[in-house]
């Protein structure tokens, strides 16, 4: 049976005004990075309320400022999303310089995304607007997001959507095929994709997730990152006084 998307959009779009309806709000902010699960979010959001802003956060990689701001644009002009830049290349730089010691790769990797929410936050409070998470099913299960990073928002509309259902769905909304065909990356260095990072595909890791079936050698990596990463799927553990 073919999926109804029609009808789950709907829905999520509903999900969204009700969200909203209870903040008593009637803006929403996301980061625009120009990839799939951003796309969708801009999307269905534009369509929930029309007070959607999409910030685009370049910071150092030449991909950031070429084919991301590109196909970000892309999106907003397709869907009518105002559409902002925010350049976090020196904020980032000027943050290295202060900190003033020797930071480990994947703890520099980790600074924009960092940055980028505290970006979106600082904007959503000003306009009395709600932050969108774009994060999906896939990342969210394996931990590859960053804590306090693009892990944090108000709501997310596609946390059980797979990379995979993404992908599907943006096919049936008929976004740009540019964003559609380009290979899932968070542009945080040159070259670098999700796949490589994790060492597996997202059709394996969305199959074992879908369907419970994957090779013996995925399904080791995958619920290795799930155990290693449990940390980011908690609340701070706090002291309790007896």
């Amino acid at each position: 049976m073919s999926r109804d998307y029609l009808t789950e959009l709907g829905r999520r779009v509903a999900f969204i005004k009700q969200i909203l309806q209870e903040a008593n709000c009637n803006a929403i902010i996301f980061g625009n990075s120009g990839g799939k699960d951003s796309a969708l979010v801009a999307i269905l959001c534009k369509k929930a309320c029309e007070n959607t802003l999409g910030v685009m956060m370049p910071c150092e990689s030449k991909r950031n400022f070429g084919e991301d701001i590109n196909h970000a644009e892309l999106l907003a002009n397709q869907y009518k999303i105002e559409n902002i830049t925010v350049d976090l290349t020196e904020t980032k730089a000027e943050m290295l310089r202060s900190i003033g010691e020797e930071i480990t790769a994947p703890a520099n990797a980790n600074i924009a995304p960092r940055l980028r929410m505290a970006t979106l936050y600082a904007i959503a409070q000003s306009r009395g607007a709600l932050v969108a998470g774009t994060s999906n099913r896939s990342e969210m299960y394996v931990g590859y997001f960053t804590k306090h990073g693009d892990g944090a928002s108000d709501f997310n509309p596609i946390a059980d959507l797979t990379a995979t259902e993404v992908l599907e769905f943006l096919r049936f909304l008929q976004a740009p095929v540019e964003i559609i065909n380009k290979p899932p990356s968070a542009g945080l260095f040159e070259g670098q994709t999700d796949e490589d990072d994790m060492g597996i595909t997202y059709k394996s890791l969305d199959n074992y997730l879908m369907n419970g079936t994957t090779n013996p050698e995925d399904e080791a990596k995958i619920e290795q990152m799930h155990k290693r990463n449990s940390h980011k799927f908690k609340m701070p553990v706090k002291y309790e006084r007896d």
